[in-house]
């Protein structure tokens, strides 16, 4: 039988949920890692979204490939399903995948359907910024969201440059307010 892999770009690197046997450093092709879906609960609200991780098309995006033992498949699915399609802003997809060591393998990982209503587009630094500086949803500040996924990737070696400069502006937005605030 094929291996089963799963593709993570977000806070399932670091926070997969399932058990695995292999983790490894791998990069999807086709799709880059993006704040392109509006949150309305977690990190927003319908009122005041805020804006979470997707992989929207164009480009590659570094993340992680777990391998999963076959026995695993079904319930790792049915986690993973549980956990990714609660709105069905994303798509399961088998991703092409390149490994760290050179190998390549097909990967479940969670794509964002553009034609849903949460789908935010591609924005800009400046306007992803002042979206996630003003928004809090149920989980908490949708800030502290992109700068903990930002101290994730750099812990792990993974640069992304919008990302980067989305928490850069957010960082900056957030001295601003404290010093509007300071006497």
């Amino acid at each position: 039988m094929d291996e089963f892999w799963v593709f993570g770009y977000g806070s399932l690197m670091w926070n997969p949920g399932f058990e695995y046997e292999e983790r490894i450093a791998a990069r999807a092709f086709g799709y880059r890692r993006s704040l392109c879906i509006r949150s309305f609960v977690h990190r927003g609200t319908p009122e005041n979204p805020g804006l979470v991780l997707g992989l929207d098309r164009g480009g590659s995006c570094r993340g992680v490939a777990f391998k999963v033992r076959e026995e695993l498949r079904d319930p790792v699915m049915a986690y993973l399903r549980e956990r990714e399609l609660v709105t069905n802003v994303y798509l399961e997809r088998m991703l092409p995948l390149m490994l760290a060591d050179g190998r390549q393998t097909k990967a479940v990982g969670y794509v964002v359907d553009r034609d849903h209503k949460q789908y935010a587009g591609s924005l800009g630094v400046e306007e992803a910024s002042r979206v996630v500086h003003a928004s809090i949803g149920q989980s908490g500040p949708n800030d502290a969201y992109v700068l903990s996924t930002l101290t994730h990737l750099r812990e792990m070696g993974i640069r992304d440059l919008w990302l980067e400069g989305v928490g850069s502006r957010v960082e900056a937005l957030q001295r601003q307010g404290t010093a509007a605030i300071d006497p």
